[in-house]
């Protein structure tokens, strides 16, 4: 729920000294010796019976906690606390809200509105992140997401410390793409590990043993997730997996260059395989670097992408890589989402990607 706090004076709060935060439920929770579930039946006002079971002593010292903290609700989130009114949002962290069909998280959306309307809820986007994108930060950035009922988030990079607030509050949410580093987060995500290790085994099979993955320099749970995928296919078939196996880039464009392409085929590197990104940087990259190396593909060096090429390069040749099930993933999180506002325990497994053989890929070939 939506939280302020009532302060004495600026920056501090009545009987907790300095403060920048506002008070949580989970605090007041601590101070009451009760559980965070007892607070919210308490300062919610109920009327469907549950907090009838409390006793009043207790009901009285959540009530007192309360006050000490100086903990306030929101009169919009208590409104919406008494009854659900079937909204789901849906947030995403990009510079541009993904509506357009050549944007590579349209198709979670699909997902997303097929399950949504088959479930009896209407979707709310959150536009507002377009103008900060990833940046979007602040203690209330994303208190917005309360007019619905639950949120879905997806995007490269999501805030930690917001998101935690508002599962540490009680509002559902789900994340799209893996979060295990956020304890109580619930997210739904796609087994990038093995397919990654599948797409390496099969350059494997066609006599690959030095293989170079091309990814961006952060740390996305699902860049290292491919990574590890890779690693491990290479450590199975007995490939090189030294230091130079993994190239890391804070600008793949820059960094992966026609000289450095060349440097690394004449070194004994035979195939490349880049990871997907919500940009595809790290695949254009690589595919611009072999074309103005003069290379042929897959005559001389092989290339795989861990993922599915970006929409407006369709009409290249297929890649060698994975598909990523979107459609599905964006049904999984509905699925997870409407199971968390029913107050269910609810968990989805991850979906598999689909292997895809593309053209990109043969034996080894010369080397200039």
């Amino acid at each position: 729920m939506e939280q302020s706090r009532k302060r004495a004076k600026p920056g501090r709060n009545p009987g907790s000294g300095s403060r920048t935060s506002r008070p949580r439920q989970a605090e007041v929770a601590q101070l009451a010796g009760v559980s965070q579930a007892t607070v919210s039946l308490v300062l919610s006002a109920r009327s469907d019976g549950k907090a009838a079971t409390i006793s009043e002593e207790t009901r009285q010292r959540v009530l007192d906690a309360a006050r000490s903290l100086g903990y306030a609700h929101d009169p919009a989130a208590r409104r919406l606390a008494a009854a659900r009114n079937n909204l789901l949002g849906v947030f995403s962290f990009t510079a541009t809200f993904p509506t357009d069909v050549q944007h590579s998280y349209y198709p979670f959306l699909v997902g997303v509105e097929q399950e949504a309307a088959a479930r009896g809820y209407d979707l709310v986007l959150f536009t507002g992140s377009s103008s900060g994108g990833a940046g979007a930060a602040g203690p209330d950035a994303l208190s917005r997401v309360r007019l619905a009922d639950g949120c879905l988030f997806l995007g490269r990079h999501a805030p930690g410390a917001e998101l935690k607030r508002l599962v540490a509050d009680g509002f559902p949410v789900v994340h799209l793409g893996r979060r295990e580093e956020l304890e109580g987060l619930a997210w739904v995500g796609a087994d990038y590990v093995s397919a990654s290790r599948a797409v390496v085994e099969h350059l494997a099979a066609l006599g690959h043993r030095r293989i170079v993955l091309v990814r961006e320099a952060d740390d996305a749970p699902a860049s290292a997730d491919r990574q590890r995928g890779f690693l491990e296919g290479l450590a199975a078939v007995g490939g090189e997996a030294g230091p130079g196996a993994v190239l890391r880039c804070a600008d793949p464009a820059g960094a992966v260059t026609a000289e450095r392409v060349r440097a690394l085929v004449a070194d004994g590197v035979t195939a490349f395989v880049a990871e997907e990104t919500d940009t595809g940087a790290a695949w254009r990259a690589l595919d611009a670097a072999v074309r103005e190396a003069g290379l042929s593909c897959p005559g001389d060096v092989s290339l795989g992408l861990l993922g599915s090429p970006p929409p407006d390069l369709a009409a290249a040749p297929v890649p060698t890589g994975f598909d990523v099930p979107r459609h599905q993933l964006g049904a999984a999180a509905v699925r997870l989402l409407a199971a968390l506002v029913a107050g269910e325990e609810a968990q989805e497994p991850l979906v598999v990607c689909e292997f895809r053989t593309g053209a990109t890929a043969g034996p080894p070939g010369r080397r200039p």
